[in-house]
């Protein structure tokens, strides 16, 4: 028979050591929640820029890839000679810049995503891991290849304004 003080002492100590370990445990988290809230900052703060190979557009977007500001090279209206060459030119621009800016959000977030993460579902059943948490970058899909403006028409008199047409 194990005497009563015996049992005691070894039950006091199983509890410590389980209290020491629910306290690593959750400074652990507190560290990766720590870690995962500021890596999540800094892949919103990403903005990239491209800027065409002739250097006549330039464009800069955020981290989910909105556009947020489009220049133009004094030049570039009268070296593209259409609007139409220009748009596609300003279009192809502002998509460099949203694949830069996936390209650094995504390594901004691989190290969360992959590095060592608390299972807390193994002491929390139905709690998810902390890379599950991480954010995925925002998809931004490509527009269709067969979108484009009309032709300019055959019948358009000299001196009329592009933008008089009708459909624009």
């Amino acid at each position: 028979m194990t005497d009563p003080s015996g049992r005691r002492a070894e039950l006091e100590a199983r509890n410590a050591a389980m209290r020491e370990q629910v306290d690593t445990l959750l400074g652990e988290l507190r560290e990766k929640t720590a870690q995962l809230r500021e890596t999540q900052e800094r892949a919103l703060a990403v903005t990239a820029s491209a800027v065409s190979k002739d250097g006549t557009v330039k464009a800069s977007v955020d981290a989910s890839g909105a556009l947020t500001s489009l220049e133009f090279a004094p030049s570039a209206f009268d070296r593209h000679q259409t609007p139409d060459k220009l748009a596609r030119l300003a279009t192809e621009t502002v998509r460099q810049a949203i694949a830069k800016a996936r390209t650094e959000v995504e390594e901004t977030l691989a190290d969360a995503r992959t590095g060592p993460s608390l299972d807390l579902s193994e002491l929390l059943p139905g709690v998810p891991p902390l890379s599950e948490l991480v954010p995925k970058p925002p998809v931004v899909a490509d527009p269709p290849a067969t979108t484009r403006r009309p032709a300019p028409r055959d019948d358009d008199q000299e001196g009329e304004s592009f933008m008089d047409r009708s459909g624009w």
